[in-house]
């Protein structure tokens, strides 16, 4: 009995023993996945927990103009802040503090010993957030005290910096003046946490000058990490600068600096212990531009208030010299931020557009050029003369030249020089739209012209018989070809597009690509696309360009000793029921070996402004011309004198 009784208590302890050893396998094989198997996974999930990422954007580079002339720089921008990790100390002390006042407080006893809750009573975080902004503002007096001002700290901000960014520094007072950053440095305690740091923000040392082609830069946190280790942690981000429009946009990614960066390990509550990486940020390459500040400065001095563009050329590399927009603005006073002022004022005076690159008009007059080569082309101009009365009929309407009493009979170079509207609207209906649309594409004036700025714009207009019909769901009149052939109507083009016209007949060739970064000397564009002109017909283009800058309608671009060719327009527009006036200028010089192509453009804003190619834009023309040829030696100071001209009998083209 006792014999079975022992086995069946062996048994039992077996089976016990058995148990026993499962579950320590189990035990075992849980411990080895934790601990081997899972132990990287671990490491670092306590690493993210653990450890925090901080990137600091590089400083962006400098933009020169082709001479290594500095446009866009970096200042220095003062800042007083201080590390909230170093406040800790007496955030505890003032919570204790707030949390006794709060206790004593007339409300809090009523509700304790009548038992009546309060309406809003306090919470830790509220009462720890009222803590933390007595602390600061504190400090804050301190400085106001120093440099003479009244500022208040922003709880609202106080308190996204403090769970949104805790281990940045909090920004106190921000682009401290030369003479304030000298008094908080020489008054500070040496001890004190307030610190005194030196970031970078954009100088333009010009202000106003190519204000729409140089652009400017916004505050931004899009940093990019440049590789740096540490991408699955948990990361903080200086503000850096993203580039906003013109250059500064077009290029940010060279511009841009190399990110650096910071790895700290923090304390359970988030503050900073221990920095265990730090990889220093570098420096954005610099941007050789095209412009030559010099040519770029008399545009706009020659411009003055006038609401309108100025593109200047190279006519053989197609690098952009000088790129105008009237009105613009000082971009000195878009950093470091932008304030309501500033913009509201800048939209107010219509500002933001570049007008060289954006604003599209018809380009009145100087589009005879494009209708002449269509006719050259297509073989409806010939050496023979067409006869101005003053007016030609077209259809059941009569359309008037400018000057009513006419020019008699005007073979091409002279309707070039005369701008005489008879003889286009006769050669452009008797070729019909087609051949000068053709012409005008071939120029790419139905496109953008691709230079390197963003936001140029898109929706330039070259009509002809199917572009009408889609649009407006209308046939083509031959009124529409007459208007067409002195470029009003329809068309719309760009000053940029036109610059890049003028440039290309220079050259004879149809396209030009232009760019604003500097070229290597004695470049030229890679495309060729030879103008399909005889020499002669070509002659008959230049002759009567060249007359219309000796003693036509742009007579007022001619410089004595510079062989110039010209040509003005006068377009006319309707805005808000009233006709503006639309002034126009193209040309390029020396003819011989043509240097620089310029277009001047000069927008009408009251019915008032009376404005005509020839009076408003030709001289501004002439103006960058002087300039431009001084520079190289080609005039002398003798020339710069403005030339004796006798009254031009176009006024409007």
């Amino acid at each position: 009995m006792e014999l079975f009784t022992y086995k069946r208590q062996s048994e039992r302890l077996l089976l016990f023993y058995g148990v026993f050893a499962i579950l320590l396998v189990i035990l075992l094989s849980g411990l080895f996945y934790r601990q081997i198997i899972q132990a990287e996974a671990f490491m670092e999930q306590e690493k993210r927990q653990n450890f925090r990422r901080i990137l600091m954007p590089g400083p962006r580079g400098n933009i020169y103009d082709r001479e290594g002339r500095l446009l866009v720089g970096n200042r220095a921008l003062f800042s007083a802040v201080v590390y909230l990790n170093e406040l800790r100390p007496e955030f505890r002390k003032e919570y204790i503090k707030v949390v006794r006042e709060a206790r004593e407080s007339a409300a809090y006893r009523l509700s304790q010993t009548q038992g009546a809750p309060l309406k809003a009573k306090p919470t830790s975080a509220n009462l720890q957030s009222i803590a933390r902004q007595r602390v600061v503002q504190r400090y804050l007096d301190e400085l106001s005290r120093i440099l003479g001002r009244k500022e208040t700290v922003k709880a609202k901000a106080l308190e996204r910096h403090f769970t949104q960014n805790l281990l940045l520094p909090l920004p106190l007072l921000t682009d401290l003046k030369e003479e304030e950053f000298a008094l908080l440095i020489e008054q500070l305690p040496v001890d004190s946490p307030v610190q005194i740091i030196t970031d970078s923000t954009r100088y333009y040392p010009y202000g106003s000058l190519a204000s729409h082609t140089l652009g400017y830069v916004v505050a931004s946190e899009e940093v990019p990490d440049d590789g740096l280790p540490g991408e699955d942690l948990m990361t903080f981000r200086f503000k850096g600068r993203l580039g906003r429009s013109g250059l500064e946009k077009g290029f940010d990614a060279t511009l841009q600096g190399v990110t650096g960066g910071e790895i700290w390990v923090v304390d359970p509550s988030g503050f900073q212990y221990k920095r265990t990486d730090f990889q220093s940020p570098v420096k954005g390459q610099d941007l050789y531009s095209s412009l030559d500040i010099d040519v770029q400065q008399i545009a706009e001095k020659s411009l003055g208030r006038h609401v309108g563009a100025v593109v200047a050329l190279d006519v053989q590399s197609g690098e952009v010299l000088a790129l105008v927009s009237k009105p613009d603005y000082d971009l000195n006073d878009l950093t470091p931020f932008i304030p309501f002022k500033v913009d509201d004022d800048i939209r107010t005076r219509g500002a933001w557009l570049n007008r060289a690159t954006q604003g599209l008009y018809p380009p009145g007059s100087t589009f005879k050029v494009v209708s002449a080569i269509a006719g050259l082309q297509s073989g409806v101009l010939s050496d023979e003369s067409i006869l101005c009365p003053g007016y030609t009929v077209v259809g059941a309407r009569r359309f008037w030249c400018h000057k009513k009493s006419g020019h008699g009979e005007e073979p091409l170079e002279w309707a070039l020089r005369d701008s005489c509207n008879v003889f286009f609207y006769q050669s452009g209906v008797a070729m019909g739209p087609e051949p000068i649309a053709a012409v005008a594409r071939r120029f790419g004036l139905d496109k953008p012209t691709g230079i390197d700025l963003p936001s140029e714009a898109t929706r330039m207009i070259v009509p002809d018989t199917s572009w009408k019909q889609r649009r407006y769901n209308e046939p083509w009149y031959v009124g529409d070809t007459a208007n067409y052939a002195i470029g009003q109507g329809f068309l719309l083009q760009t000053p940029l597009q036109m610059a890049c016209f003028t440039a290309s007949l220079a050259r004879k060739e149809y396209i030009t690509k232009p760019t604003l970064v500097r070229q290597p000397q004695g470049s030229r564009p890679a495309s060729r696309s030879p103008l399909d002109l005889t020499p002669a017909q070509y002659q008959r283009i230049l002759d009567g360009m060249e007359l219309s800058a000796n003693s036509g309608t742009g007579k007022f671009v001619a410089i004595p000793g510079l062989r110039t060719a010209a040509k003005t327009g006068t377009a006319q527009v309707w805005v808000k029921g009233a006709e503006m006036t639309i002034a126009w200028t193209i040309a390029f010089a020396p003819i011989e070996a043509p240097r620089i192509a310029i277009v001047v453009m000069i927008e009408g804003t009251d019915p008032d402004d009376n404005y005509h190619g020839g009076t408003a834009a030709a001289p501004i023309a002439r103006d960058v011309f002087r300039t431009y040829f001084s520079k190289l030696g080609i005039i002398s100071q003798e020339t710069l004198r403005p030339p004796e001209v006798g009254p031009i009998d176009d006024r409007r083209q």
